[in-house]
């Protein structure tokens, strides 16, 4: 049986900001092929969150979508 993971998910009203992250550990947010997503990876290039910017200017657009990649193989 696979172990459960904790998700934290974090918004912040005031700064409109939302932050997902899958774990917890330093690392550093990078720029993806969309502005307003953020992804957060570890020293290794390894995806442990994402953060969306201006989340309340989402509500009347089309789904958003991106692809979150790895730096390192």
């Amino acid at each position: 049986m696979e172990k459960a993971k904790h998700i934290q998910v974090w918004y912040d009203k005031e700064g409109d900001f939302l932050e997902v992250t899958f774990e917890r550990k330093k690392g550093f947010f990078r720029e993806t092929k969309n502005d307003a997503i953020m992804e957060k990876v570890d020293e290794k290039g390894n995806i442990i969150g994402f953060s969306i910017l201006q989340v309340s200017s989402l509500a009347n657009r089309k789904p958003l979508s991106v692809t979150l990649k790895r730096l390192v193989a």
